[in-house]
């Protein structure tokens, strides 16, 4: 894709969305907003969000250096510290699509400290109730990150696809190269029957020719009688050493070549000879570009060329004559699969702070998850955590629903 072609979808975003008027904000503040759209949150000596309510304050902070993330907690009433044993605390958190996480807080040090790894992205709703002295405390915010919200119609205009993460095989390949030859099992070498002078010759060098039809008539030097040469099977003369008035002289007089079926031969190189066995599909495209084609390792040689590499074979359809003899190829050879229970497209990869990610889709909003990755093929990747299986993902045209979130900010709230 060209840059204009990239720019266009963006801008027609940018139209789309200027059109859209927003609802009214609410009371709750947003850590997700854009500059300008909300105040920063006010933060404390712990570098947390300071929530307070008359002479009660909370600091609550994402702690995660050197452990994984999780919420700490430091309480003060009218300026002063209040010991951890002296107050509870209790939060849920509301993810997108009505996933509920709730967290105990437990004293440890001069804080409280959360029982619960939170879990990436830290976007949600967060809902808390503070105890202490008899009086019980409540705030609610959003603490959204690396999430947007498009219109279907909006996301259509634009070309965003999504798939579902699901089970996958995934493809291990190795890259060879190689040349098309023709098949020499269609390669027929015509000659006189009997011996002679050729009388006519009928077919041109580069002919095409059906099986049957006359090649030339020769006049046999015993009987003097003048019988015909047909063709033993349809194809291309590649070579003709027939002319009239010329004795045949027992030599070959035409080749004949058919092309719909030609060869792949595949030069395999030492490091990867082991892993080359009839059977493995393969996928070949001319080194000059063009469409690919689908095949099997027909054969390995097992005599070694004099650069050490085996030629692996296989053989190709060309009734179609898109794969002419000479042609130089490159071939992914598949040496093993492997069954995954979680893939996504590569096509839906994108980057996000520190992460890869995907965007899950709930409704008309989309939501960054951060993929934990195992094995990987030229297609799909597999996923070891960050996703649920059956996450509806953008799978396409994902740099539309990412340009959305940098354009409104993408906060991280620790």
């Amino acid at each position: 894709m060209d840059t204009r072609s990239r720019l266009f979808p963006l801008v027609l975003l940018a139209v789309l969305f200027s059109g859209c008027g927003g609802d009214p904000a609410d009371s709750r503040s947003s850590a997700s907003a854009g500059p300008g759209t909300a105040a920063e949150p006010v933060k404390g000596p712990h570098g947390g969000r300071l929530l307070s309510d008359g002479n009660f304050t909370l600091e609550l902070a994402i702690f995660e250096t050197g452990v994984p993330p999780e919420f700490r907690a430091w309480l003060t009433e009218r300026g002063r510290a209040v010991k951890p044993d002296d107050a509870s605390l209790h939060i849920t958190l509301t993810r997108l699509g009505d996933r509920v996480d709730a967290i105990g807080f437990r004293p440890e040090g001069d804080f409280l400290r959360g029982d619960t790894v939170i879990d990436e992205p830290h976007s949600f709703v967060v809902s808390i109730e503070a105890s202490h002295d008899g009086n019980t405390h409540r705030w609610e915010y959003d603490n959204f990150e690396g999430r947007t919200t498009i219109s279907a119609k909006v996301a259509g205009a634009l070309g965003v696809e999504t798939a579902i993460a699901g089970p996958a095989t995934l493809r291990e390949t190795i890259t060879v190269f190689g040349r098309i030859e023709a098949n020499a099992e269609r390669v027929r070498e015509v000659s006189a029957r009997f011996d002679g002078v050729i009388q006519s010759v009928h077919p041109s060098l580069g002919d095409t020719v059906h099986k049957g039809q006359p090649l030339a008539t020769v006049e046999s030097n015993e009987s003097l009688k003048t019988y015909t040469i047909d063709a033993p099977i349809s194809g291309v003369i590649t070579r003709r050493e027939a002319n009239p008035g010329e004795v045949t002289g027992g030599r070959a007089l035409f080749t004949i070549t058919d092309v719909s079926s030609v060869w792949a031969d595949l030069q395999v190189f030492p490091a990867d000879r082991a892993r080359v066995r009839a059977g493995q599909p393969v996928t070949l495209a001319a080194a000059s570009g063009g469409p690919a084609a689908t095949g099997r390792i027909a054969r390995v040689n097992v005599l070694a060329h004099s650069n050490q590499a085996v030629t692996a074979r296989a053989v190709l359809d060309n009734s179609g004559g898109q794969w002419p003899p000479g042609t130089y190829v490159t071939a992914q050879v598949t040496v093993a699969t492997h069954q995954v229970p979680l893939a996504v497209q590569r096509s839906g990869l994108q980057a996000f702070r520190d992460f890869t990610v995907v965007y899950a889709q709930i409704g008309d909003e989309y939501e960054v998850r951060m993929l934990e990755i195992g094995r990987q093929d030229g297609d799909r990747v597999e996923v070891l955590g960050g996703l649920e299986p059956g996450t509806r993902y953008v799978s396409n045209n994902s740099y539309v629903i990412k340009a959305d979130i940098e354009k409104a900010g993408a906060a991280h709230d620790h």
